[in-house]
C-alpha cells in the first residue's frame, strides 16, 4: 500500500512559466479576505514579491520600501516612522492565516521570513512513502538520460540571486564505454546536487544566523517537551470599562479572543512549530493547574487571563491586582507604567511585558506576553518572535539569551487601535 504526504521545498523560480505561476498565486492571495479590505497590505505584497522575481531582492530595505511603497521622503526616520516594520509584521502574520485556512493545498506558497523584506517562495509536491527512494533514482536516471543513449542537455541551476545561473555541464554518454558512462554520469549527478545543497545553505545563511536570537529565546522552552500550552484570557465584551470588554470568569461559556490576541496566538505557534513542538491553545478561564503541571506554557493576556496575574507575582516586573491596570517595578514602587486614559483606547500608548522563568508552581517553564491592553499583548508576541528585537533585548542583557530568566517592559504607540513597534523602556535578569 502506497501513501503520500506533501514535500514543502524552498524554490527559485526560474523560467517566465514559474514566475507566471508565483503571479497568480500572489493575485489568490490579494484577493482573500485576508488582504482584499486593505490598501496598505497588498501594496508591499505585490511589491516585494514582483521585485523580488525581477532579481532585485538586494533593493528591498526598509528605507526602500518606505520610499516608494509609502511615499516617504527618502531622509525620513525609520526609528520614528514605522510604517514598513509594522506592515511587514501585518503581511507575515496574514500570509500564515490565509495558508492556514484557505490555502493549505496550494501548490505554491509565498511567506515573509522573519527580520528580512525578502519573500521566500516554497513548493509542494506529494511523493510516496513506500519506496520513495527507489523511485527518486529511477527518476533521476531517466532524467540524465541513462537509458535513452541520447546527449542531455538539463536546465540551469540557480543560485542563491533570482535571476542568476551556475550552468551546468551537458551530460554525453560515451561511445562504447556504457558502465563507465554510467559512472561519469552518476558522479556528476551527484556534484550538480551537491552544488545545489551548498547553493541553498548559502542562500538561507542569513535568514539562520537572523533565527538564531528566536532559536535562543525558544531553546529552554521547548527542550523536552512535545507541545506548549498556549494559554489565552477570555473576554466579554462590557461598554462601561475602559477597553470596552471585561475578564470572562470560568461560568462564562463562550468567552471572545480579541484580533489581536489570535495574532499573537499565531505568531507564537508558527515559532515553536519550526521546532516540530505541537502548539496546542487553551483558554485561561477553563484552564486548571493540573492543566499546567509539568509543562511549559505561553501565556497571552493580563488582566483578562488569570494564570498570568497569578504566576507573574513574584517577579520584579508585575502587573499590580485589582481594577487598576498598572505595571509596577518592585524594586523600584515610584515608577509605574500605565495608559493614558484621557485618551481614546484606540489611540493611548500601550505597555507589555515579556517574561521567560522557570516557575516551581507549575514545575516548567513559563512565557508571560501581556500587556495592559490588547494591542500589549500583541506587541509582545512579535517581540519574541522576530530577531531584531531579541538582539535588542540581548544587547541590554549583555549576553545571550539561553537558559537565563529574563523579564523586559515593552512600550508601543497605538494608532486608530493599530499596534505599533514595541520599543524596550526596561530589562531584567536573574
Amino acid at each position: 500500500m502506497h501513501g503520500s504526504h506533501a514535500i514543502h521545498e524552498a524554490w527559485h523560480p526560474q523560467t517566465k512559466q514559474d514566475r507566471d505561476a508565483v503571479l497568480s498565486e500572489l493575485e489568490t492571495i490579494l484577493a482573500s479576505p485576508h488582504f482584499c479590505n486593505s490598501k496598505r497590505y497588498p501594496a508591499l505584497l505585490r511589491f516585494i514579491v514582483e521585485n523580488a522575481l525581477a532579481g532585485r531582492a538586494d533593493e528591498l530595505k526598509e528605507r526602500t520600501l518606505g520610499v516608494q511603497v509609502f511615499d516617504r521622503p527618502f531622509d525620513y526616520d525609520t526609528n520614528a516612522d514605522t510604517v514598513v516594520r509594522y506592515t511587514a509584521g501585518e503581511v507575515r502574520k496574514r500570509l500564515l492565516l490565509y495558508y492556514s485556512e484557505q490555502g493549505n493545498a496550494s501548490p505554491i506558497r509565498i511567506s515573509l521570513p522573519a527580520g528580512s523584506y525578502v519573500p521566500e517562495f516554497v513548493q509542494s509536491h506529494a511523493e510516496t512513502s513506500d519506496a520513495a527512494e527507489t523511485l527518486r533514482l529511477n527518476h533521476a536516471e531517466a532524467d540524465l538520460g541513462l537509458h535513452s543513449g541520447l546527449e542531455t542537455h538539463e536546465p540551469a541551476w540557480a543560485s542563491p540571486h533570482v535571476g542568476a545561473e551556475i550552468a551546468q555541464p551537458t551530460l554525453v554518454r560515451a561511445a562504447g564505454k556504457p558502465a563507465a558512462a554510467k559512472w561519469i554520469l552518476w558522479a556528476t549527478a551527484v556534484a550538480v546536487l551537491a552544488l545545489a545543497a551548498v547553493s541553498a545553505v548559502w542562500w538561507r545563511n542569513g535568514a539562520s544566523r537572523a533565527q538564531n536570537q528566536v532559536d535562543q529565546f525558544w531553546a529552554p522552552v521547548v527542550r523536552g517537551q512535545h507541545n506548549l500550552i498556549i494559554c489565552t484570557g477570555g473576554s466579554v465584551f462590557a461598554s462601561n470599562n475602559y477597553s470596552g470588554v471585561a475578564t470572562a470568569n470560568k461560568d462564562i461559556d463562550y468567552p471572545f479572543v480579541s484580533w489581536q490576541g489570535a495574532s499573537a496566538a499565531v505568531q507564537i505557534a508558527s515559532a515553536v512549530s519550526r521546532e516540530g513542538i505541537t502548539p496546542q491553545l487553551a483558554s485561561a478561564p477553563s484552564t486548571a493547574l493540573t492543566d499546567l503541571r509539568e509543562h511549559s506554557v505561553a501565556l497571552l493576556g493580563a488582566y483578562n487571563n488569570q494564570w498570568t496575574m497569578h504566576l507573574q507575582q513574584p517577579l520584579r516586573y508585575y502587573f499590580q491586582p485589582g481594577t487598576d491596570e498598572i505595571i509596577m517595578d518592585r524594586m523600584h514602587p515610584q515608577m509605574q507604567w500605565r495608559r493614558d486614559e484621557s485618551l481614546p483606547y484606540s489611540s493611548a500608548d500601550d505597555y507589555a511585558i515579556v517574561a521567560r522563568f522557570r516557575d516551581a508552581t507549575i514545575d516548567g517553564w513559563v512565557v508571560v506576553l501581556a500587556g495592559l491592553g490588547r494591542n500589549g499583548t500583541e506587541a509582545a508576541a512579535e517581540f519574541v518572535t522576530d530577531p531584531h528585537y531579541l538582539e535588542l533585548l540581548r544587547e541590554r542583557m549583555g549576553s545571550d539569551l539561553a537558559n537565563r530568566n529574563v523579564e523586559a517592559v515593552i512600550k508601543l504607540n497605538v494608532i486608530e487601535g493599530k499596534t505599533g513597534a514595541p520599543a524596550i523602556v526596561a530589562t531584567y535578569t536573574w
